[in-house]
């Protein structure tokens, strides 16, 4: 995938779909980024946009829950996005799962004030410790797989410059044949993505993507998600590289 979540151009140059009905269903796994495209203003008024320091993005980063089957937000809960953005054109975001009730502009620029280090990540009030425990779902394998895809690109949303990584990823169901690869592990036999669910309620994704940026590589990416829950535990590992020359 290329795309995560597109920010107005205020808080970054990029291509903005204006509406959610704008989106096309979904019919493979190729198609899903584009779900991750857009999102809905969450307050009325903010703060200024300033450099070298966190401010509240507009961006509604639940948005693309609207068309994902099998997944939603947990009643009672919103997602909110913090962003910061450095003379150089780098910068980081930050999504948290937030109770409404510490959802408005007051509470949220609350956890922002003093914050002018990008390694002082703001927290607000009231907020859960990873934002995929706010997400509830039917336990089906489609929505594994969605949560799967939507947990990183919620992790890199507002990341910009070198600091990018999954945005580079593209999902791949069989390996590329015109690279030539230096495989650091066994050949894969099949690179589709799979979904096992099990009879206590475990599941298990596994995805396979290629690296696009630079020396193109092969990656295996696993999540094991517990009973009752779509928090995983996630492995990311290099399968393969590119061999120039």
């Amino acid at each position: 995938m290329q795309t995560t979540l597109a920010l107005p151009d205020a808080e970054q140059q990029a291509k903005v779909v204006e509406t959610l009905d704008d989106l096309p269903e979904p019919e493979s796994i190729d198609d899903l980024s584009g779900l991750f495209s857009s999102g809905t203003p969450i307050v009325t008024t903010l703060s200024p946009i300033l450099q070298e320091q966190w401010f509240i993005s507009t961006v509604n980063p639940a948005a693309p829950l609207i068309k994902m089957p099998g997944l939603w937000l947990k009643p009672g809960f919103r997602l909110v996005s913090y962003l910061y953005r450095s003379a150089e054109g780098s910068g980081v975001g930050v999504v948290w799962a937030v109770p409404e009730e510490f959802s408005t502009t007051a509470q949220l620029e609350k956890a922002v004030k003093e914050k002018h280090n990008i390694a002082q990540v703001p927290q607000p009030e009231g907020a859960l410790g990873h934002v995929m425990e706010a997400i509830e779902g039917d336990r089906s394998a489609a929505s594994f797989v969605l949560a799967s895809i939507l947990r990183r690109e919620l992790q890199e949303l507002g990341v910009l410059g070198d600091r990018r990584n999954w945005a580079y990823h593209h999902l791949i169901e069989g390996i590329p044949a015109k690279y030539n690869w230096q495989w650091r592990t066994e050949i894969p036999k099949d690179l589709s993505p799979k979904v096992r669910l099990y009879p206590d309620g475990h599941a298990a994704v596994e995805l396979f993507s290629c690296r696009i940026s630079g020396t193109k590589t092969l990656y295996r990416h696993l999540d094991r998600y517990p009973p009752n829950s779509y928090k995983p535990d996630s492995l990311d590992k290099m399968l393969a590289m590119e061999q120039v020359g």
